[in-house]
Parts: C-alpha cells; sequence; structure tokens
C-alpha cells in the first residue's frame, strides 16, 4: 500500500520522454498521460490510497539444443499462457468488491490497471514496499526475483502505507548489463527503447533496424535475456529447489499462465507458414495477438536469418509471397543472410514481381550481401 504522492522518479521519466527513448510509443508522451503519472489524483480525484499487487508468472527456461532439426525461436515467459491483460481485471473487481463489503458495504471510489494506465507502476510498487527497480529497470523482490507481472487499485480510501523498499540489493553487479544483446540498459536504470529486443518485436510497428537484427537472435516475441542472468532470479529459481530462500514465501504461479503447446520455443520453419485465420485461432487470447500477424512473422523472418540454417530457404521463398510487405521484407533480408545460390535465385525472381518500394530495396541489399560474400570467399 503506497500514498498518490509523486513517483519519486518522476523526473527520470520525464528526462527519458525528452531524449526520445520511448520510441514510436507516442501515447506515453501526450500532456494527459504526463499529467496523470505525475499526480494519480489525476485519474481519481478521491484517491487516498493505492494497493499494489504482484502475481507471478513462469520463470524463463534456460536455452537447451535443439531435439529436433528445426530451428527454434524464443518467446518472453510471461506470453506462454494466456494474456494477463483479459485475466487480471476480474481478480481486481472481486478484490474491489470484497474492500467495499469491509468497509460497510459503501462502494470505494477506485481505478484500476494491469499495465494499461498511466502510472509509473514500477516506482509506486518500491515505494510500497514489494522490491526495488533493479538496473534491469524490472522490480525485483529478494525471495521472488523479478517474474511477476504489476497491477494496481486507485482507492478512494484512507490506508495506512506500508514502508518503502530502500534498499538496493544490485550492488556492483552488471549481468544484466553484460548480457544485453543491444545494450539498451542505460546507466540510470531506464532502458533505450529504441533498442530493446521487446519493444522490436512488440512495440515497433514497421521494420526492425538493419544493423539491430543479428542482436534479436531467436526472439519472437519479447526477451528475458536481462532476468535470466539476475541472481536474484537464479537464487529464486534454486529456492524452488528448496535451496536458498523459503519457499514458502513464493506467491504461486497461476495456472493461467499454464504454456501454452509450442508457445515457449516455436518451429520458426511452421510459424511462417501461418495464415491469417490459423494465427488468430492459435493465438487467441494470447499477449503475441499485439504486433499482429504481420509483426510477429516479421520477427520470425529475422530470427531464421540469424539461425543461418539452409533448411530453412524454402519457408523463406514461400514468405516472399506473403500479402504482407513487412514480412516479405524481412524474409528478402532473412534470404541474404543465409545466402548461397538457392537464396539468390529467390530473391533474383522475386524482385522481377515486387512493387512495394520497401521491400525491393530489402531485395536489392540482400542480393548485393550475398555478392559480396561471394566475392570474399
Amino acid at each position: 500500500m503506497t500514498t498518490p504522492t509523486t513517483p519519486l522518479h518522476y523526473t527520470v521519466y520525464e528526462s527519458w520522454l525528452t531524449a526520445g527513448l520511448h520510441g514510436e510509443m507516442a501515447y506515453l508522451e501526450t500532456d494527459r498521460a504526463r499529467k496523470r503519472r505525475a499526480d494519480p489524483r489525476q485519474i481519481l480525484p478521491e484517491c487516498e490510497s493505492i494497493l499494489v499487487l504482484g502475481i507471478r508468472y513462469p520463470a524463463a527456461m534456460p536455452e537447451t539444443p535443439d531435439v529436433i532439426p528445426t530451428p527454434r525461436g524464443r518467446v518472453a515467459s510471461y506470453a506462454w499462457g494466456d494474456d494477463y491483460h483479459d485475466l487480471l481485471p476480474a481478480r481486481l473487481q472481486h478484490l474491489i468488491e470484497f474492500i467495499g463489503t469491509q468497509t460497510g458495504g459503501y462502494p470505494v471510489p477506485n481505478r484500476w490497471y494491469t499495465d494499461t494506465g498511466p502510472i509509473l507502476e514500477r516506482d509506486l510498487a518500491e515505494r510500497a514496499g514489494l522490491g526495488w527497480i533493479g538496473k534491469n529497470t524490472c522490480l525485483i523482490h529478494p525471495g521472488q526475483g523479478s517474474y511477476f507481472l504489476l497491477a494496481e487499485i486507485l482507492l478512494g480510501l484512507p490506508l495506512d502505507p506500508d514502508p518503502p523498499f530502500t534498499t538496493d540489493h544490485c550492488g556492483s553487479c552488471t549481468r544484466c548489463l553484460d548480457a544485453c544483446p543491444t545494450q539498451c540498459i542505460l546507466p540510470d536504470r531506464t532502458i533505450d527503447a529504441t533498442r530493446c529486443i521487446s519493444y522490436l518485436t512488440i512495440e515497433l510497428k514497421g521494420s526492425i533496424p538493419i544493423e539491430l537484427r543479428p542482436q534479436t537472435g531467436n526472439w519472437v516475441f519479447g526477451c528475458d535475456v536481462c532476468q535470466e542472468v539476475c541472481p536474484w532470479n537464479i537464487r529464486f529459481a534454486e529456492s524452488e529447489s528448496g535451496v536458498g530462500y523459503n519457499s514458502s514465501r513464493v506467491v504461486p504461479n497461476s495456472i493461467a499462465f499454464t504454456p501454452r503447446e509450442s508457445v515457449p520455443t516455436p518451429d520458426l520453419r511452421a510459424e511462417l507458414h501461418l495464415t491469417p485465420e490459423q494465427f488468430n485461432r492459435k493465438f487467441k487470447d494470447s499477449p503475441i495477438q499485439r504486433p499482429k500477424r504481420r509483426g510477429y512473422l516479421r520477427n520470425v523472418a529475422v530470427a531464421l536469418g540469424n539461425a543461418g540454417n539452409p533448411a530453412a530457404l524454402p519457408d523463406l521463398a514461400h514468405a516472399m509471397n506473403d500479402p504482407e510487405p513487412l514480412v516479405r521484407a524481412h524474409a528478402a533480408w532473412a534470404l541474404g543472410r543465409i545466402g548461397g545460390e538457392t537464396a539468390r535465385q529467390t530473391l533474383l525472381a522475386a524482385i522481377l514481381t515486387e512493387t512495394a518500394s520497401e521491400v525491393r530495396a530489402e531485395i536489392s541489399r540482400a542480393l548485393s550481401h550475398i555478392l559480396q560474400n561471394i566475392n570474399s570467399g
């Protein structure tokens, strides 16, 4: 529980926006959104307390060698199951109703969010005593790590605030900064979103910058690298096996976050053949709906290019006929990345019929890349 006063790190947030580190997320920079983040009472004028909540989701699994001869992608672990935006509202509503019964049955003025509203939720969570904001910008609890989602209920009810979490347990550790594939984590505990793999594979609507595509590896939705290497998450994983922190302090994962079949490590070649209907059916009520089919297949094409497996050439050739220019463009890049005569012939055939200028440009670059490799070889 905390108060609705201005978040401690609001000035840092303003500086982050001014520097343009939020990328294309223009909804963050509107005057209305800024005023609300600076003062939660702009959201609920009657607000006297803010209840901050957390719920665990499965920790990311270490990457293991493929058990079948096909390139595999990776999905951030919070997206393995159902979409928390659909799951948590009913629980929050039940909690609000319970609070109402405890106050004599009178409706308590309220507003609730779960990553859906203009508030600085990690800042509020730190002030409510749930943990500290780590160097990787995640909220970290010393007994539960950082694999949990946050939700907030603004209440028109005076409640005693919990003591804030004031200790920084990151110390001199820089594992997250060192491990970040795109080096997007900044020294002031903010992220350059324009370089973050989660932003590139989810929020970015257009082309992934060419210079960053190799660094995205096989991530097709989000990224867990900075959490995987965090000692506090490693320690929590040990506690679940009876080592380290007392496992009785750990909030169990919700059954709704149980991984769906083939979602955590999707078969990249198969994913590239998903029709709009198949995509919508497979990812119904899943966070992976957010980038839409074109964004997801864009990511899949890049991951196949990074895998460098020639077995995927027929699948990428198929993607060169996709109705979405965004998919065709990134498939062209992947063909150039894998290279070889088959890839070259596929690109030469595609450029004869391609009408989208951005796709033609990608094809030309891919052909030049293949030619350079031939000449240098």
